[in-house]
């Protein structure tokens, strides 16, 4: 998985999965080393726990492993429920400290057999980093300011057919004004990695909220989640769209440059990003949409309708509320929820009817009055009439065909 992997975009993903190992309950584990070393640790072992449960549908154990120094009973017990475990997740973290910690362990040697004698592996964000023989040291590259360069990975893929680097986030846009697609490394930086790969490796990269499924006792896969899978080799890329039905040994195919079914899209070269990409969060395009309907609301002055819309934004974050993800979505949405409320406050004070249509039947009732009074050539009854009105805040416009009137800008509301 690219990103996404505790949203309510890629649940469907794990029910599949969940689905092809047979009756359920199935027993799974969270794997917890990618983020053993943060301070909210246990947070994020608590709200993936509480994804599965709540909005996948199924019970998931825990597999503690956050640091290789752990004493001997900590470490055996982790070895034992990822060896009993027919599904085993990890994901969100640092790849590098989870290839520190898992190095000289029994880990990498269990997910191996777990591929190798049936069950499942869901490795995400992070840990999808690990997989490949190649690895991207991210926080030491695009936090720490080192210079690009590769760790060895796990090498689970070679064993299928596949030697590639993972690059998960492939689609990434959260730097706005700079590139920070395949992984936050950008153009420049990935081509710098990828002139230093063997020429068998080739790169593997996943979008944010999309998966790539493998069914490795059918040699198939399947895309599935928001965007695409990318095959890249040499700065030449294939593109494999959600959707796409494909064979694991198309993959290698595309990498050397061999047409393929299920091919959504080839492209040449790997384009710069254009600037202002969009984000492929969805949780800000939803907020966005939201946040869109309820200032129609407002400018329609339609309460039911902006009460509708700050419901379901309310809605939107709890579903979103267990996603480990460490960006700031969840707080600018949260943000925005607040200044719904606000608004809505302001709203009941100040009152959403439209003060036109509040007063059109006194202001047409002195309107037929001046009317008769200018018909009888009372010119200052119309007059008075129209100072009244004006005095409340309502000008009168005369006109050949008629008279029309608005509200002036100073009228109060309320």
């Amino acid at each position: 998985m690219g990103s996404g992997e505790t949203t309510p975009t890629m649940a469907r993903v794990h029910r599949l999965v969940l689905d092809r190992l047979g009756e359920r309950p199935v027993a799974a584990v969270v794997l917890d080393t990618p983020y053993g070393f943060q301070e909210n640790a246990d947070e994020i072992t608590d709200r993936a726990v509480d994804y599965f449960r709540s909005t996948v549908g199924a019970p998931f154990g825990i597999a503690s492993f956050r640091s290789a120094d752990a004493d001997a009973l900590a470490r055996q017990t982790a070895y034992v429920r990822i060896r009993d475990a027919r599904l085993v997740f990890t994901g969100p973290g640092s790849p590098s400290y989870a290839l520190r910690q898992w190095s000289g362990t029994e880990i990498p040697r269990l997910l191996a057999e777990k591929l190798e004698r049936g069950g499942a592996v869901t490795m995400a964000s992070a840990a999808a980093l690990t997989l490949g023989r190649y690895t991207i040291p991210v926080y030491e590259i695009y936090k720490v300011g080192e210079a690009p360069r590769w760790l060895e990975g796990l090498d689970l893929l070679t064993p299928i057919g596949l030697p590639v680097a993972v690059v998960p986030h492939y689609d990434n846009a959260e730097g706005g004004n700079h590139d920070t697609r395949f992984c936050y490394l950008g153009e420049h930086r990935l081509r710098m990695l990828e002139d230093e790969l063997p020429p068998e490796v080739f790169i593997l990269g996943v979008d944010g909220h999309t998966a790539l499924v493998m069914d490795l006792d059918a040699g198939s896969g399947s895309v599935l989640g928001l965007g695409n899978v990318t095959v890249r080799k040499d700065g030449r890329s294939t593109v494999f769209s959600a959707g796409a039905e494909l064979a694991i040994g198309d993959l290698v195919a595309a990498a050397h440059g061999e047409r393929t079914a299920g091919v959504a899209v080839a492209t040449e070269r790997i384009k710069p990003a254009a600037e202002g990409a969009p984000s492929s969060a969805p949780l800000r395009e939803e907020v966005a949409r939201l946040e869109a309907v309820f200032s129609a609301s407002l400018e329609d002055c339609d309460a039911p309708a902006a009460v509708r819309a700050t419901l379901a934004l309310e809605e939107t974050i709890q579903a979103w509320s267990h996603d480990t993800d460490q960006s700031d979505a969840l707080a600018q949405a949260r943000s925005a929820l607040r200044s719904a409320i606000v608004c809505l406050g302001e709203m009941a004070v100040k009152g959403i009817a439209d003060p036109a249509d509040t007063v059109r039947p006194f202001v047409d009732a002195l309107l037929v009055e001046r009317v008769r009074a200018r018909n009888a050539r009372d010119w200052s009854a119309a007059d008075a009439i129209r100072a009244r009105l004006l005095d409340a805040g309502i000008e009168l416009h005369d006109s050949p065909e008629g008279t029309t009137w608005e509200l002036s800008a100073e009228t109060p509301v309320a």
